[in-house]
Protein backbone atom coordinates (compact mmCIF):
# COMPACT_ATOMS: atom_id res chain seq x y z
CA UNK A 1 0.00 0.00 0.00
CA UNK A 2 1.39 3.54 -0.20
CA UNK A 3 3.65 5.02 2.13
CA UNK A 4 2.03 8.30 3.57
CA UNK A 5 5.02 10.11 4.60
CA UNK A 6 6.67 8.98 0.78
CA UNK A 7 4.20 10.65 -1.73
CA UNK A 8 3.85 9.30 -4.65
CA UNK A 9 1.50 9.38 -8.05
CA UNK A 10 -0.75 6.81 -8.03
CA UNK A 11 -4.09 4.93 -9.59
CA UNK A 12 -6.86 3.68 -8.20
CA UNK A 13 -8.13 1.22 -10.22
CA UNK A 14 -11.71 -0.08 -9.92
CA UNK A 15 -11.08 -3.77 -9.18
CA UNK A 16 -11.13 -5.24 -6.04
CA UNK A 17 -7.92 -7.33 -4.81
CA UNK A 18 -10.86 -10.42 -5.48
CA UNK A 19 -10.71 -9.01 -8.66
CA UNK A 20 -14.54 -8.08 -8.65
CA UNK A 21 -15.47 -4.30 -10.37
CA UNK A 22 -15.97 -2.04 -7.97
CA UNK A 23 -19.67 -0.35 -7.99
CA UNK A 24 -21.37 2.10 -8.40
CA UNK A 25 -20.05 2.42 -12.28
CA UNK A 26 -19.56 6.26 -11.69
CA UNK A 27 -17.45 6.10 -8.38
CA UNK A 28 -14.62 7.27 -10.39
CA UNK A 29 -16.27 10.16 -11.42
CA UNK A 30 -17.87 10.72 -8.05
CA UNK A 31 -14.88 10.82 -6.36
CA UNK A 32 -12.58 12.82 -8.33
CA UNK A 33 -15.69 15.08 -8.14
CA UNK A 34 -15.66 15.63 -4.45
CA UNK A 35 -11.66 16.26 -5.09
CA UNK A 36 -12.22 19.10 -7.25
CA UNK A 37 -11.37 22.02 -4.78
CA UNK A 38 -8.38 20.92 -4.24
CA UNK A 39 -6.10 22.88 -6.31
CA UNK A 40 -2.91 24.57 -6.74
CA UNK A 41 -2.56 27.74 -5.48
CA UNK A 42 -3.61 30.83 -8.14
CA UNK A 43 -5.44 28.17 -10.41
CA UNK A 44 -8.25 31.50 -11.04
CA UNK A 45 -11.88 31.78 -11.73
CA UNK A 46 -14.18 29.14 -12.83
CA UNK A 47 -11.78 26.22 -11.78
CA UNK A 48 -14.39 24.66 -9.24
CA UNK A 49 -16.25 23.10 -13.13
CA UNK A 50 -13.62 20.79 -13.47
CA UNK A 51 -11.51 17.87 -11.97
CA UNK A 52 -8.75 19.02 -10.12
CA UNK A 53 -5.54 18.69 -11.98
CA UNK A 54 -4.35 16.44 -9.04
CA UNK A 55 -6.90 14.28 -8.88
CA UNK A 56 -8.28 12.98 -12.60
CA UNK A 57 -10.74 10.27 -13.48
CA UNK A 58 -9.03 7.88 -16.27
CA UNK A 59 -9.92 4.40 -17.73
CA UNK A 60 -7.27 2.09 -17.06
CA UNK A 61 -6.85 -1.16 -19.64
CA UNK A 62 -10.77 -0.77 -19.38
CA UNK A 63 -11.33 -0.38 -15.96
CA UNK A 64 -12.76 2.82 -14.59
CA UNK A 65 -10.23 4.14 -12.31
CA UNK A 66 -8.40 7.58 -10.63
CA UNK A 67 -5.11 8.99 -11.02
CA UNK A 68 -3.94 11.12 -7.92
CA UNK A 69 -0.64 13.30 -8.25
CA UNK A 70 1.65 13.04 -5.12
CA UNK A 71 1.68 16.93 -5.69
CA UNK A 72 -1.54 16.96 -4.06
CA UNK A 73 -0.13 15.50 -0.86
CA UNK A 74 1.90 18.66 -0.27
CA UNK A 75 -0.79 21.46 -0.48
CA UNK A 76 -3.34 19.03 1.02
CA UNK A 77 -1.65 15.87 3.17
CA UNK A 78 -5.47 15.24 4.70
CA UNK A 79 -7.30 14.86 1.37
CA UNK A 80 -4.57 12.76 0.15
CA UNK A 81 -4.70 10.71 3.17
CA UNK A 82 -8.16 10.18 2.33
CA UNK A 83 -7.78 8.75 -1.21
CA UNK A 84 -5.15 6.26 -0.41
CA UNK A 85 -7.50 5.30 2.61
CA UNK A 86 -10.59 5.04 -0.07
CA UNK A 87 -8.41 2.56 -2.13
CA UNK A 88 -7.40 0.06 1.47
CA UNK A 89 -11.11 0.24 3.18
CA UNK A 90 -12.51 -0.30 -0.21
CA UNK A 91 -10.39 -2.77 -0.94
CA UNK A 92 -9.09 -1.46 -4.25
CA UNK A 93 -6.13 -2.19 -7.04
CA UNK A 94 -3.44 0.48 -6.24
CA UNK A 95 -0.83 1.19 -8.83
CA UNK A 96 1.84 3.08 -8.57
CA UNK A 97 2.61 5.35 -11.56
CA UNK A 98 5.30 8.04 -13.14
CA UNK A 99 4.67 11.48 -13.83
CA UNK A 100 1.18 11.69 -14.10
Amino acid sequence: MIDLKRPVNFLIVGVTLAGRTFRPSDWADRLAGIMSGFRPPGSGPATHLGYSPWVQPVLIDGERGVSVDAALAAQEPMAYAFLVNFARDNELQVRVAGKL
